[in-house]
């Protein structure tokens, strides 16, 4: 396959993913200033936009000290899977330790353009989660805790005001005033490592819970057949489902009625942990503690080999996984790890490569099986690959 094409004018011609028609990108001003047909070479697509990055490659968002260098870095590692915009995640921790996380991210963005452009927000996945083993997950059981809007309005003002999601379960007293307090002030609500009733799943969609953090997953081992808080997400059309499809958190059945019932509401999520591109064995982590790394790419706890302890796969292997498993076709994947969860936190990235929309693309091939990434593009600005 042909390299993709470019001219001295900013123009960048390829197939574009959605349509798979050829197609000629012109940009101007860090914008897709126009398009037209006729362009070839492999593949262009909008790039791909990551709701929950714990880190990467060794670089972790959760481990303190955060260096002023680490988003930075985590963010053009994130450039070479084709990742363009993700939501820097801090988990379940002391309350000061969020601070401290979330301060250090605020600093480095504020001192790294690179940095400010692709993050671009911070995910809360905790504190405010179920107690009990299984829906908890990894994250330790001594430091979760109620929700309280005053130690959030805190974190935000020292976040400087990136804290775009809040991973939450509604199970808590006084989880309704909370999510209004959040939405009320620009911060998502994601129901997530939730041990919640319906009803209560219910009260947290009227209040203005928007989202499922990794749906399926987080959860107990055993459920009653119905009610639970599974169905009952799957029921509230007002909620988007965020997905892990790397083979290992879902059976593909799980995420084929996942997609179906959700339809253009579903979307993948990486939730990659540090350890994602690191060697198979076996490490101890801050906070989930032993974990064991598989050669087939699956994450456990030591202790317990039945719960995940996080995500080591990226997004286009998400893609991948999607389309080898035949649940959807390279363009619906596609745009579940792109503008869908871009139209989720709002991005304008959610518009793809249609005129007037930022120019951050992914320029890729896709044989035996799975996806090269060539280059990357961000605001009209190669940032990985080319000559």
């Amino acid at each position: 396959m042909t390299g993709p094409r470019r001219d001295s004018g900013g123009t960048v011609s390829g197939i574009d993913v959605q349509s798979g028609e050829g197609v000629r990108l012109h940009l101007r001003g860090g914008v897709i200033e126009r398009t037209e047909r006729g362009g070839r070479g492999p593949f262009v697509g909008p790039g791909l936009v990551d709701l929950q990055v714990n880190g990467f490659r060794g670089l972790d968002f959760n481990t303190l000290p955060v260096p002023a260098d680490l988003p930075g870095d985590v963010t053009r590692e994130l450039y070479k899977e084709g990742v363009t915009s993700y939501l820097a995640t801090v988990i379940t921790n002391r309350p000061a330790a969020i601070e401290e996380s979330v301060r250090a991210i605020a600093r480095a963005c504020a001192a790294d353009p690179e940095a400010s452009a692709a993050i671009v927000g911070i995910h809360l996945e905790g504190p405010f989660i179920a107690r009990e083993d299984g829906p908890r997950g990894a994250h330790e059981k001594r430091y979760v805790r109620a929700p309280d809007w005053r130690l959030v309005r805190r974190w935000q003002e020292e976040a400087e005001g990136r804290i775009r999601l809040i991973t939450m379960s509604p199970e808590w007293p006084g989880s309704i005033p909370f999510i209004r307090s959040c939405v009320a002030n620009g911060i998502g609500v994601s129901i997530g490592h939730t041990a919640a009733t319906p009803e209560q799943v219910r009260g947290a969609v009227g209040a203005g819970a928007s989202l499922s953090t990794h749906l399926g997953n987080g959860a107990h081992l055993t459920l009653p057949r119905h009610p639970n808080y599974l169905w009952e997400q799957l029921a509230q059309d007002a909620l988007r489902a965020c997905i892990i499809a790397d083979g290992f958190h879902l059976p593909d059945s799980v995420i084929k009625v996942v997609m179906r019932v959700k339809g253009a509401n579903a979307m993948l999520a990486s939730d990659a942990v540090y350890l994602s591109g690191l060697k198979p064995g076996r490490y101890t982590t801050h906070i989930g503690g032993k974990v064991v790394l598989t050669r087939e790419g699956r994450l456990h706890l030591a202790s317990n080999p039945r719960l995940l302890a996080g995500s080591v796969m990226m997004l286009r292997q998400g893609v991948d996984h999607l389309v080898k498993a035949g649940l959807c076709d390279l363009a619906e994947a596609w745009e579940m790890a792109s503008t869908r969860p871009a139209g989720a936190i709002d991005l304008a990235a959610r518009r793809g490569l249609a005129p007037g929309a930022p120019a951050d693309f992914v320029v890729f091939e896709r044989g035996k099986g799975r996806v090269r990434i060539l280059e990357t593009w961000k605001g009209g600005r190669l940032v990985h690959g080319g000559s």
